[in-house]
């Protein structure tokens, strides 16, 4: 979680993920907090104090603009400095199974590198790690200890 909140640090991510959520639909302060908070599993909710003066700074450059209802939304400025559409700030998800395939070696390779640096942090997860081992060994039809032949 704490590479997560480092990046939230100085609102560095707040921007991005404010132009997110208002690509799909006006929201006011409130409901932009609230989606934030749901964006990130509850990890991280901003304050009234980083989002109020964020959009502030951002009407001022006119990337957005408060509407009469005390919603804000986002200029063409902003659709077209920052992409101007929610699948364009989307985070990446598989597409395809060679997709997810990629994001799964990624996350192997990573559970590799913490069984060398960080053996405690994986050993708590043994039993799911083995859960998911014969959950994927189902889907190719193939027993753990034919796997292990090959």
């Amino acid at each position: 979680m704490w590479p997560f909140r480092f990046a939230m640090r100085n609102k560095r991510g707040l921007p991005n993920l404010v132009v997110y959520q208002l690509s799909s639909s006006p929201k006011n302060g409130v409901e932009l907090m609230d989606g934030v908070e749901a964006m990130t599993r509850g990890w991280w909710r901003p304050t009234p104090g980083s989002i109020y003066p964020l959009l502030k700074e951002m009407s001022e450059q006119g990337i957005v603009k408060k509407r009469d209802d005390g919603k804000y939304e986002l200029t063409e400025k902003g659709r077209s400095q920052f992409g101007g559409t929610a699948e364009h700030h989307r985070p990446h998800w598989p597409r395809n199974s060679d997709d997810m395939i990629t994001q799964m070696n990624s996350f192997v390779s990573y559970m590799e590198d913490l069984k060398s640096s960080a053996p405690e942090d994986l050993k708590q997860h043994a039993g799911a790690l083995s859960d998911l081992s014969k959950r994927i060994s189902a889907l190719t039809g193939k027993s753990e200890e034919e796997e292990g032949e090959s």
